[in-house]
């Protein structure tokens, strides 16, 4: 039986990757993208497949030129980028968010009304649809703008995107620190100011608040988490049951659902929290009419540095 080889692993990846830059511009962006799984098959890498990520079995992996994943050199750079300052910044922002949450976690507890319960609940759900949002918008902003060179963003916090990319299942190999440390770092301003709020108002000023902080308090937690739920997003094997149970009612970002966006030039799908915009958004052509207004404006091209890093492999 013959398989298609995904166009990560053909020698036409020089046209193929010439072909997104021309897909990704404002004359041929105006429709929402439609992808299907036959799409899905040849554009993304298969990172169900444990060996060498690439449906391709023959001619042998070696002569089919460059592919994502971890020997792609685009990826191997950027990796390297990864520095001792950033680590130090990633660990000190985890701790403090996670003292951050308990903190809270036991004042809310504390403050709790049952008969208030209903308002807590559509409070948390809002939180949760917006850390969507912000995921997709960040995650749309990051992908598709900026360059490497940025002073202080750009190898700092868009170099993950770059990499993200070209090798898909780098996720996988961070630990706890680098894939959550700058999600938790946005949320600690939003978590301390409830945990002042909690200090020094009166218990009737707590309680006026009480249904806002609940919204704040799972917005924060659903953007700190962001990062873990698309790193489980990427991981198909050895994933903990509980895990899987949330990815398929989808609760969390479902791994079938995120490769969506992983299909080049990964202009579609950008909401990685739960995914639950994603469908609407693109209906509604949100980030297609974002990227013309930007280039119509200012003559940037969405992923041009992105496309730019892609091409490090060939």
């Amino acid at each position: 039986m013959a398989y298609p080889l995904p166009l990560s692993c053909s020698p036409r990846v020089n046209q193929v990757l010439d072909n997104q830059l021309t897909a990704s511009t404002m004359a041929t962006n105006l429709l929402a993208p439609v992808k299907t799984e036959q799409e899905i098959l040849e554009n993304s890498m298969l990172e169900d497949d444990p060996n060498a990520n690439c449906a391709a079995t023959s001619p042998p992996l070696e002569s089919l030129g460059p592919r994502w994943g971890p020997q792609h050199k685009g990826a191997q750079e950027l990796a390297n980028l990864y520095s001792t300052g950033k680590r130090t910044q990633e660990c000190i922002c985890v701790g403090i968010c996670l003292t951050l949450m308990a903190v809270n976690l036991i004042f809310i507890l504390f403050h709790i009304k049952l008969q208030n319960l209903s308002a807590i609940m559509v409070a948390a759900f809002c939180g949760i649809v917006t850390a969507d949002f912000g995921s997709g918008f960040v995650h749309w902003a990051a992908d598709t703008w900026g360059s490497i060179e940025l002073p202080v963003i750009g190898k700092n916090f868009l170099r993950p995107f770059r990499e993200h990319h070209i090798d898909p299942t780098s996720i996988t190999r961070h630990d706890f620190i680098e894939t959550n440390g700058d999600n938790f770092m946005v949320t600690i301003p939003f978590l301390a100011r409830m945990v002042w709020d909690f200090i020094t108002l009166s218990e009737d000023d707590v309680q006026m608040k009480f249904t806002w902080n609940c919204y704040v308090f799972l917005l924060a937690i659903f953007v700190a988490m962001t990062n873990q739920i698309h790193k489980w997003s990427h991981t198909y094997f050895g994933l903990p049951s509980w895990v899987v149970f949330l990815q398929e009612m989808h609760v969390i970002l479902p791994r079938r659902h995120h490769r969506i966006h992983h299909v080049a030039p990964h202009e579609t799908y950008f909401c990685i929290t739960t995914g639950w915009l994603n469908w609407p958004m693109e209906k509604l052509h949100f980030w297609t009419a974002l990227e013309v207004l930007i280039e119509a404006v200012s003559g940037l091209k969405p992923r041009d540095d992105d496309l730019k890093w892609a091409k490090k492999g060939t």
